[in-house]
C-alpha cells in the first residue's frame, strides 16, 4: 500500500475495524510497570464479544501484574499498514465471571484453553479509544472511538 491508496470513509474504517476485532486472533498488548515505568509488550490471543476484548495471561507475569495494578492497556491488532490501536481499561475477571460458554468461546477462537493451566487470569478490556489507519493519508480521522463511544455511524 502507499499514500496513493484511497482513504477509506469513517464507516468503511469502522466496518474494517470490527471485522479485524471479530476475526483476528492475536494482538500486541502493551503495559507498564506502575513503579518503574518499565514497558512490557507481549503477544496475546483475544476474544472480541462485540463490546470488550478478553485476554488470558499468567497472573504472576509482568503483564498480569501490570494489568491488575494499573487497569490500563494499549493493544495493537493487525499489521503496521492496517492497524487497529485500542486503548482501554482493564479488570481481571473473578472466577465466577468466567462462564463455561465464555471459556469455551475463548478456547475455540484462540486454540488455547487457559482453564487447563495453573495460575492464569482472564482480563476484560473495555475500549476507551480506538484508532485505525493504513497509511499516512489515513492518519487524519483515525479516531473511531473516543471516551468509549464510537464516533462513526452504525
Amino acid at each position: 500500500m502507499s499514500d496513493t491508496t484511497p482513504v477509506r470513509t469513517r464507516e468503511e474504517r469502522q466496518k474494517d475495524t470490527l471485522d479485524r476485532l471479530e476475526n483476528d486472533v492475536d494482538a500486541w498488548v502493551a503495559t507498564a510497570d506502575p513503579e518503574t515505568g518499565t514497558p512490557y509488550l507481549v503477544p496475546l490471543s483475544f476474544l472480541w464479544d462485540g463490546d470488550t476484548l478478553l485476554f488470558a495471561t499468567p497472573a504472576a507475569s509482568p503483564t498480569g501484574r501490570n494489568l491488575r495494578a494499573t487497569g490500563l492497556v494499549r493493544v495493537g491488532i493487525g499489521p503496521t499498514r492496517d492497524l487497529v490501536l485500542v486503548e482501554g481499561t482493564v479488570r481481571a475477571l473473578a472466577d465466577d465471571e468466567l462462564t463455561s460458554e465464555l471459556g469455551d468461546a475463548f478456547a475455540a477462537k484462540t486454540g488455547f484453553d487457559p482453564r487447563t493451566l495453573t495460575g492464569y487470569l482472564y482480563f476484560r478490556v473495555r475500549p476507551v479509544r480506538v484508532q485505525a489507519w493504513r497509511e499516512a493519508n489515513e492518519l487524519r480521522g483515525r479516531d473511531l472511538m473516543r471516551d468509549g463511544a464510537w464516533t462513526t455511524v452504525g
